[in-house]
């Protein structure tokens, strides 16, 4: 009887080498074969703790191609760890097609639970952590970006987000802007020398940030809506709209289904409201 591959999604510490499981360092030194977000990165904690595992690279733009010679290895009976840069595999990182694949094809996917940024962040925000959301990564560009949090006005959960340093300022702006001066906490190289941690309310940590720019990697805590959220005002949604509009040109058409898509609002509702935006004389 052959034996049967094993995969290991396996956390890795987010920035302290310390903060790896004693069953994280025994997998990653029992395994055939380590696949890699980073390879250079995974080798400076292989070699610190004396791991000479064979690592080959899996990440976003070889993933497709990649994950398929992986898999090869997993059905002829190979062990395999995965993982990402930092982290939990999977969470805003590669792994997931890996992991797919591997679950269709019946091999066992085993966790090996560790670090988590968005956990991390989230157990010393001093906000709510009964229940949360998380949303990884904001949309990069600013028009999206601001559709994409005025869906999330009725949220009442703890919000947690990913952000790039270089957008961090607009981004701020954007949320007073759209979601009302609320609290929130700015978590930034997590377990690093310089781990920094901000709490107040966006226009204070705004302005304590002033112009500066941020470096390391950035995790923000956003509050939820209160216990009874106001409704979403027709100004609001003609205010989205009317940025769609001038931002990316868009059709009416394409502004309801890309607002409908990513809100609970009613499409006879938006068009109704385009079609009166559209109407209203530009100045």
């Amino acid at each position: 009887m052959s034996k049967q591959g094993k995969l290991y999604v396996v956390a890795t510490p987010i920035g302290n080498l310390e903060d790896i499981t004693l069953r994280a360092i025994r997998i990653l030194a029992e395994v055939d074969l380590i696949a890699a977000e980073d390879t250079r990165r995974t080798k400076i904690l292989l070699d610190r703790y004396g791991i000479t595992t064979a690592a080959t690279s899996l990440y976003d733009h070889n993933e497709a191609g990649k994950t398929p010679r992986i898999i090869e290895r997993l059905t002829e009976g190979a062990a395999v760890a995965y993982v990402s840069d930092a982290g939990t595999p999977g969470i805003s990182d590669p792994g997931y097609l890996l992991i797919t694949e591997s679950i269709a094809r019946e091999i066992p996917v085993i966790p090996i639970p560790g670090p988590s940024a968005v956990v991390t962040a989230l157990c010393v925000s001093g906000l709510p952590m009964d229940r949360f959301a998380f949303y990884g990564f904001i949309p990069p560009r600013r028009g999206r970006r601001r559709t994409f949090l005025a869906c999330l006005s009725k949220e009442r959960k703890s919000m947690v987000f990913y952000e790039s340093p270089r957008r961090l300022n607009e981004t701020l702006q954007d949320m007073e802007d759209i979601l009302g001066d609320r609290k929130i906490v700015l978590a930034r190289e997590l377990t690093k020398i310089h781990e920094e941690m901000l709490r107040g309310r966006l226009s204070e940590i705004r302005g304590a940030l002033g112009e500066k720019t941020l470096k390391g990697e950035i995790c923000l805590i956003l509050a939820g809506a209160g216990e009874d959220p106001p409704p979403q005002s027709d100004e609001i949604i003609d205010n989205l709209i009317g940025r769609l509009a001038a931002d990316e040109n868009l059709s009416t058409k394409d502004i309801v289904e890309r607002i409908a898509s990513e809100s609970n609002i009613p499409k006879k509702k938006l068009y109704e409201r385009a079609l009166n935006v559209r109407r209203k004389p530009s100045k």
